[in-house]
């Protein structure tokens, strides 16, 4: 059952997209890894990479024989892990992408939280809004807030955060509380681009409005707009969790506060069903953390 192991080293090779690096990550020679490799396509009878001096490419039988190869390695992992106590007390490097602003204001007390209870687990977090290849980049879990675009990948629901509307205190004494959502077109509106910004949908027990909004300011970052929202620049609407520490600290104020944006959705996205006790335990801990909240 040779070809088990050789099999194994054939996806750390497509995976690091080079022999040299997958022999450094394995500590074993390259010389070495070169020989398995050429071993196993002999054995197969078919050549699985293109090699340059610069780059490796896989060949039409070398991407079936990844895709394939590559779920057969990772369940044979995970077997492993599931062992013992592996699963009681999961260790490795957890590597997750995580929005900017939700990472940054809500996140990190609750990943400080889950690294003090998981002495084992090493972080890498990689804080970005892009779209993040699950296949190719070394990435357990994706973190995402809203809408999802249509993917092959495994969306759990973590939570749904409610919205409200907030402004600081000095900008209310300036401009008035608005009494209704229409009085929000006489006001400043911290608007987030890309999601409809002009015009804000607001819900209560009185029914649901569709408000045109305006201001100067129209931005890609929430936290940013929370932040000019603390320095009487207009009225925001934020998640209610990202808030707590300003309402607390009197530097923000809740407006309308009988009217609601609709929630936003929180998921975290994988690429398999099948995941490591490292990653399982980090989507029930901030899926238990964010619906308490």
């Amino acid at each position: 059952m040779e070809f088990l192991n050789d099999m194994a080293l054939f996806v750390e090779v497509v995976k690091a997209r080079s022999f040299r690096r997958a022999a450094e990550a394995m500590g074993m020679p390259n010389s070495t890894l070169s020989r398995r490799i050429s071993g196993l396509e002999k054995e197969i009878g078919l050549r699985l990479l293109h090699r340059t001096t610069r780059k490796i490419e896989l060949t039409e039988a070398g991407q079936l024989y990844f895709d394939r190869c590559k779920r057969i390695v990772e369940e044979a992992r995970l077997a492993h892990e599931q062992l013992g106590e592996m699963l009681a007390r999961p260790s490795g490097v957890l590597r997750a992408s995580l929005p900017v602003d939700f990472a940054n204001i809500y996140l990190a007390p609750l990943i400080a939280e889950f690294a003090r209870l998981y002495p084992g687990i090493s972080f890498e977090l990689d804080l970005t809004p892009r779209q993040v290849d699950l296949v190719s980049e070394p990435i357990d879990v994706v973190i995402r807030m809203g809408e999802l675009a249509n993917s092959n990948l495994i969306a759990r629901k973590l939570a749904s955060l409610r919205r409200g509307l907030y402004a600081s205190p000095r900008y209310l004494e300036q401009y008035g509380d608005p009494v209704q959502p229409s009085d929000l077109t006489h006001h400043e509106c911290l608007r987030l681009r890309g999601t409809r910004a002009e015009r804000w949908v607001l819900s209560s027990s009185e029914g649901q409005e569709e408000v045109e909004v305006g201001g100067r300011f129209e931005l890609n970052s929430v936290g940013m707009i929370r932040r000019l929202a603390t320095l009487d620049q207009g009225v925001a609407l934020l998640a209610e969790g990202i808030v707590l520490q300003d309402l607390a600290d009197g530097t923000l104020r809740r407006v309308l506060p009988l009217w609601q944006a609709s929630p936003v959705s929180v998921y975290a996205l994988t690429e398999t069903r099948l995941l490591p006790a490292k990653t399982q335990r980090f989507i029930e801990f901030l899926r238990e953390k964010l619906q308490d909240a």
